[in-house]
């Protein structure tokens, strides 16, 4: 999985906060090896617009992480530097799941579902 970002430094970061494993730079790409997942990939895109969310204009990627405990989480991805899109969480009512909408630094949407 690539992801574009025009701050290549602070979008690497962000994913490694929140994901954990290892992280190997070069100039314009920089790696993520986050335990038990694909290896993540942030590529330097310096003409990057964030997509807007929900309407998924100019949208890239969207990715689901299911969550333990979805306070933790939370608090994980925002200390990290995500932006809650959502300011609560839903509750989908086929699988009773919690979740809670994000945004990475470079405005990627992503969610928290808990399991």
């Amino acid at each position: 999985m690539i992801i574009d970002a025009a701050e290549i430094e602070a979008e690497s970061a962000f994913w490694h906060r929140l994901l954990g494993g290892s992280i190997t730079r070069t100039p314009t790409h920089h790696f993520i090896q986050a335990p038990d997942l694909p290896v993540i990939v942030v590529q330097s895109a310096p003409e990057h617009v964030a997509p807007s969310w929900p309407d998924g204009t100019s949208q890239q990627i969207h990715l689901d992480f299911d969550v333990e405990d979805l306070a933790t989480a939370d608090r994980t991805a925002t200390d990290s530097g995500a932006t809650r899109l959502r300011p609560t969480e839903q509750i989908t009512p086929e699988t009773r799941t919690s979740s809670r909408v994000y945004a990475s630094p470079a405005g990627h949407p992503f969610c928290l579902r808990a399991t």
